[in-house]
C-alpha cells in the first residue's frame, strides 16, 4: 500500500507527517512515551484509499485522509493519505503539498483522539486546536479564505 510517489514528489514526506503526528498529539494533550501510545501513518494512493473507503465506509471514491481508530489505549489506529488527492488539493487551494500533508496528518491524528467536526461547536474546536499545531509548525491557517 505505501506509494512510491510521496517520495519522489516530496522526499521528506515521511519526515514531515511523523512530525505532524507528533504535534497533533502533543496539541491534543497527549505528552511523549505515554502509556506507549502508538499510531501508523501509511502514505498510499488513491486506489488504496478508494479500496478501504469502499470497504469500510461504503463510499466508492477516494478521499485525502482516513482514520481508523484502533480501539485501544495503546494503538491509537491508522491515518491513511491518498497522494493523487492531496497532490491535487494542495494545487487547487494553492498550498505546499507538504503544509497539506502535514494539516491532514493532524487532522487525522485528532480523530483518532476523539476529536471529530460532525457538528459546527465540535468543528470550530477541532478546527481552533488545528490551527494551533499547525501554527507550531511554522504552517499557516488551512482554513483561512484568500
Amino acid at each position: 500500500m505505501p506509494c512510491a510517489a510521496w517520495t519522489a514528489a516530496l522526499p521528506d514526506s515521511r519526515a514531515r507527517a511523523r512530525q505532524a503526528a507528533r504535534a497533533a498529539a502533543r496539541g491534543a494533550g497527549l505528552r511523549p512515551g505515554s502509556a506507549g501510545a502508538e499510531l501508523s501513518l501509511v502514505l498510499a494512493d488513491d486506489a488504496s484509499v478508494r479500496r478501504l473507503n469502499r470497504k469500510w465506509r461504503k463510499r466508492d471514491r477516494a478521499t485525502n485522509v482516513l482514520s481508523f481508530p484502533g480501539g485501544d489505549p495503546v494503538m491509537l489506529g491508522d491515518v491513511i493519505l491518498a497522494f493523487e488527492t492531496v497532490r491535487r488539493e494542495a494545487a487547487e487551494q494553492g498550498k505546499a503539498i507538504g503544509d497539506h500533508l502535514s494539516h491532514l496528518v493532524v487532522h487525522g491524528v485528532l480523530h483518532l483522539l476523539g476529536h471529530d467536526h460532525q457538528n459546527a461547536c465540535d468543528a470550530e474546536k477541532m478546527e481552533g486546536l488545528e490551527r494551533r499545531v499547525l501554527a507550531g509548525l511554522g504552517i499557516a491557517d488551512p482554513y483561512a479564505i484568500g
